[in-house]
């Protein structure tokens, strides 16, 4: 007669449970509850009808859109959204475009002073931003005087600076993703009678789809978080982007029109959400991908 195993008691099988999948519950609680904390903060800030720190809750007492209305009737925020956005946009455009030229041109071709421009490239990220402010503070009011369209207080002189910063890192980037391209496609394509440009808009460029939404996406929501040099370059009510904008706000009163800012923090976040979502698709495959290859 053959024996039967006994079931574990259901205190045994708890303590298996945690012990096999239990602690991981445990950690994503943790991170969700560390990740959620400050927006719900924000989101019961920007409800809040009063609209000052001191008065702000996690959960809110009371609920009114008024710092919304003040916000948008009260301030220049369209024109501060309409700024980040435009910038923004135009950034990711330019430096998606330019990196990709910049990166097929060190990956595909062999020519003297590659290598040290490829660690030129490298070297100038490690530099932080803020030694540049005094150099562009200094370029950009020379430039200013002979052609005021670029220079400060310009969305176009500003735009310039993004460009600058933001080629060096991304062309690293999309030269690893560039190098997993076979070379066999470039040949065929020129072996048909296809020129460089023809080889790299119609062979190459469909192939590395994932990297240039990448770079795009992080690019995109840079330029929209970006402070520093902004509220160095642009000086005019008008011309500010949301960051600078929303800083003029509670700089000096903090108190008072904090719910005002949290609901611009909110709606600042619905085109990076957007653009994320969109774009999401190719993350995973253009990180991975663009960081295994040197």
């Amino acid at each position: 007669m053959a024996r039967t195993t006994p079931r574990p008691s259901p205190a045994r099988r708890a303590a298996a449970w945690v012990g096999r999948d239990g602690w991981r519950h445990l950690v994503m609680a943790v991170v969700l509850v560390f990740a959620l904390f400050p927006i719900l903060f924000v989101v019961s800030a920007a409800l809040n009808p009063l609209g000052t720190l001191s008065s702000s809750h996690l959960v809110p007492r009371s609920v009114s859109a008024d710092n919304l209305v003040e916000l948008l009737t009260q301030t220049r925020f369209g024109a501060w959204y309409a700024n980040s956005l435009l910038i923004a946009l135009a950034n990711a455009a330019a430096t998606v475009l330019l990196s990709a030229m910049a990166a097929y041109v060190f990956s595909r071709f062999r020519f003297a002073g590659r290598r040290p421009g490829l660690y030129g490239l490298l070297l100038v990220q490690m530099f932080p931003q803020f030694l540049a402010i005094v150099a562009i503070y200094l370029m950009f009011s020379f430039v200013g005087d002979h052609w005021p369209q670029v220079g400060f207080n310009t969305r176009t002189g500003l735009l310039l600076v993004y460009l600058g910063g933001a080629l060096s890192v991304n062309t690293w980037l999309m030269k690893g993703f560039f190098d997993t391209v076979p070379r066999e496609l470039d040949e065929s394509a020129q072996v048909d009678g296809a020129s460089h440009a023809q080889t790299f808009f119609r062979v190459l460029l469909p192939l590395v789809t994932p990297v240039l939404a990448v770079v795009g996406l992080l690019v995109f929501i840079s330029t929209v978080n970006e402070f520093l040099i902004a509220s160095v370059f642009l000086r005019d009510p008008g011309a500010k982007t949301v960051a600078v904008g929303l800083y003029g706000m509670v700089a000096d009163q903090r108190d008072a029109n904090f719910g005002m800012f949290s609901a611009g923090t909110l709606l600042l976040a619905v085109p990076v959400l957007a653009v994320f979502w969109y774009l999401q698709r190719y993350i995973v495959s253009g990180l991975t991908t663009g960081a295994v290859k040197g």
